[in-house]
């Protein structure tokens, strides 16, 4: 069995069980939050995320990049300037963090207390991503998917511990929910840096060639930067798009809480639902990484045109078995949540959103490993963009309202899908659905 389908493999079978566990997590959280809890927290995440970015600088991508590309004797240098770099990070946040905390009206809509949960997360995600990018690097997959299964378990353990002892309020409820995560993140953290920090060791007994600051910054920061940009955009819709969203449904009609708690069904159960396959592909996107980039690297058109192939394929595959599945069970699946008459409606129209995100995952690490992340960025720009836009005028409208928000979502994914399968098409030369291939490298 090739590296491709041996890691996929560990990653996707480890993915489905974290996932399982993830649709509990979120089954406790809706129960426990209810309809406005429950988006005022998924109001909260798209920040927490975007802290995250920003923190890592986006060094599991470039680090994996690295490694799967260059000799071993190179690594042990490369890893030193990325530890000192995330530190360096780390410290920059952590200001941030603190000038923000000053401003009253910075995290005025969330728990108090919340920026101490943030300082703490910071240096937690900045060194985990350290030894995650190393161990996509070297392709062993089995400890990435150990740690992912580790996150979901705690978290889901500490909820159920936290939510079982005692009745909190709202606030506090939510304060403990976001608590739950970063203490799994930090189980994680204890994880995979000791297994790290035992293959730095066994580095030093090779003969090795040293980076400069320089170098190192330069080989890091040249997929990161724009790695980050793109995330970093990413994590600035998501974070738009909920006061969007609400904004769109009050100017419809919609009271406040109405808005919100329509936007909490959405996102936290119609979301949650149409992602749960998700987890193959981002199980893809992390084993394409540095198996396209080793391939485009050696300049091995018919490897590239396998792993785009297959990838395709699977994703296909199981796309279209899950939107069947949702749609014939939207009402069942739904109910695990909360007793809602939209919920499965809005399941069910958002097939297309979820289809494609299958197909946007893995071409997107495809772009990188071809070293087209810019393109992938332009993508990402003008499919949000037209979305927003389709989003909010149709939305706005009473006639529509959460209809014209679906269609919105449904058509940025379609255009961003076809903008990323095109880039890369073309720059290899290869379409998956005619033959024969042709090698344009």
């Amino acid at each position: 069995m090739s590296s491709f389908f041996r890691g996929t493999v560990i990653l996707v079978c480890a993915a489905f069980l974290g996932e399982c566990v993830e649709f509990f997590v979120n089954m406790q959280l809706a129960r426990e939050l209810k309809e406005e809890g429950m988006g005022v927290f998924m109001s909260l995440m798209p920040i927490i995320f975007f802290l995250m970015i920003l923190a890592t600088l986006e060094m599991p991508v470039s680090i994996s990049k690295y490694i799967a590309e260059n000799k071993r004797d190179t690594h042990l240098s490369l890893l030193r300037h990325a530890l000192k770099l995330g530190l360096q990070a780390t410290l920059v946040m952590v200001v941030l963090i603190a000038i923000a905390s000053a401003v009253p009206s910075a995290f005025s809509r969330f728990p108090n207390h919340i920026q101490w949960l943030l300082f703490a997360f910071i240096p937690i995600a900045a060194f985990s991503s350290i030894a995650r990018g190393y161990f996509m690097g070297i392709q062993e997959m089995g400890k990435i998917a150990i740690s992912n299964i580790l996150r979901k378990t705690a978290q889901l353990l500490l909820l159920l511990l936290v939510f079982q002892l005692f009745d909190y309020d709202q606030e506090t409820s939510l304060l403990l929910a976001i608590g739950t995560l970063i203490g799994s993140e930090f189980l994680v953290l204890l994880y995979l840096f000791s297994l790290f920090l035992i293959h730095i060791r066994g580095l030093r007994n090779f003969s090795n060639q040293e980076l400069t600051e320089t170098e190192a910054r330069k080989k890091l920061l040249s997929v990161s930067v724009p790695t980050v940009g793109l995330r970093v955009f990413h994590a600035l819709t998501n974070a738009v798009q909920p006061f969007l969203i609400q904004a769109a449904l009050i100017r419809s009609g919609f009271t406040e809480v109405s808005a919100t708690e329509h936007f909490g069904v959405l996102m936290g159960v119609s979301m949650s639902i149409g992602f749960f396959p998700a987890f193959i592909a981002h199980s893809l996107m992390v084993t394409l990484i540095p198996n396209v980039s080793d391939a485009y690297a050696r300049l091995d058109g018919k490897k590239l045109h396998a792993l785009l192939h297959q990838s395709m394929w699977v994703t296909m595959l199981y796309g279209t078995v899950s939107i069947f599945f949702m749609h014939m069970f939207a009402e069942k699946l739904t109910s695990l949540f909360f007793a809602s008459s939209v919920a499965p409606f809005y399941l069910k129209l958002l097939w297309p959103y979820f289809l494609f995100h299958f197909f946007i995952t893995p071409l997107q690490a495809y772009l990188i490993g071809i070293g087209l992340v810019k393109d992938a960025f332009l993508h990402s720009v003008w499919s949000h963009v037209f979305a927003f836009g389709v989003l909010f005028v149709l939305g706005s409208m009473p006639s529509m309202s959460m209809d014209g928000v679906i269609i919105g979502l449904n058509f940025g994914a379609v255009l961003q899908a076809l903008l990323h399968y095109f880039t890369v098409s073309k720059r290899i030369g290869s379409r998956v659905w005619l033959l024969p291939w042709r090698v344009e490298l």
